[in-house]
């Protein structure tokens, strides 16, 4: 994959930081966006000591501006875009009733309208340099999950939007597929603490019998999915969760 051009979100920090260094592995030049400004310049320079071509760009995925602007820089400056992963994500864990307009509002523009306009914007290049698109959803999306309504919603709503794009678009030179982690011990994982009022046995359910995921692994079934080797994958929901939506 070496020189083709890769957009990725939330890549200051957690699985966003894991696949731009497995991207950057595969020889991909990288384009990475996140709110977080000084986490999302250390990354980059860590990428670029590394010998790697990276730009840096402060993007909120939830303003439709901010995501068109980033894609048409993206491609003026590189000429092309390859890949694009939608990573950036937040998660908060509170009892369903207790969600305010504001938290759902935010979840709900940061983990799916986000990605819906970078997909809308992103897809003629894509098509142009027969390129494909990676949305980084959750088990969170296929499984009922107590205490992140809000944000197994966006999930579910993400993988629906990856097997419409791929049925909507089968005819074009394009690959859409979904990557669907499972817990990982990642900051956005630490910070949403539960409120001391759950019933952890209800939390129990969706957090695995082999613990907490690797992000540097999931990392891993992204770039697969964003190289070549996986040419006849298009339309699929691939877990990388240890099992944990199993059963």
């Amino acid at each position: 994959m070496a020189g083709k051009a890769a957009f990725i979100t939330g890549a200051a920090r957690g699985l966003g930081r894991e696949i731009a260094l497995a991207l950057a592995r595969d020889g991909f030049r990288l384009y990475l966006a996140d709110v977080l400004p000084d986490r999302l310049a250390a990354t980059a320079a860590e990428l670029r000591d590394a010998g790697h071509e990276v730009i840096a760009r402060e993007v909120d995925v939830s303003v439709r501006r901010q995501c068109c602007d980033a894609i048409a820089d993206c491609v003026a400056r590189f000429g092309e875009l390859t890949v694009l992963v939608n990573c950036a994500a937040i998660m908060r864990m509170e009892h369903f009733t207790d969600t305010t307009e504001e938290s759902w509002n935010r979840i709900l523009a940061v983990n799916l309208s986000g990605p819906f306009f970078l997909c809308q914007t992103a897809l003629p290049h894509l098509i142009a340099a027969h390129g494909n698109i990676v949305n980084v959803a959750s088990s969170n999306g296929l499984m009922g999950t107590a205490y992140t309504g809000p944000y197994s919603a966006t999930k579910a709503g993400l993988i629906n939007l990856t097997r419409t794009l791929a049925i909507e678009y089968a005819e074009e030179p394009i690959r859409v597929n979904a990557v669907c982690p499972g817990p990982m011990a990642t900051e956005i994982a630490s910070a949403a603490q539960p409120p001391a009022t759950i019933r952890h046995d209800k939390v129990l359910r969706y957090t695995g019998l082999r613990g907490l995921g690797s992000a540097a692994d999931v990392a891993n079934v992204v770039a697969f999915l964003a190289s070549d080797a996986a040419a006849a994958v298009h339309g699929a929901v691939w877990t990388a969760d240890l099992g944990t939506s199993a059963g």
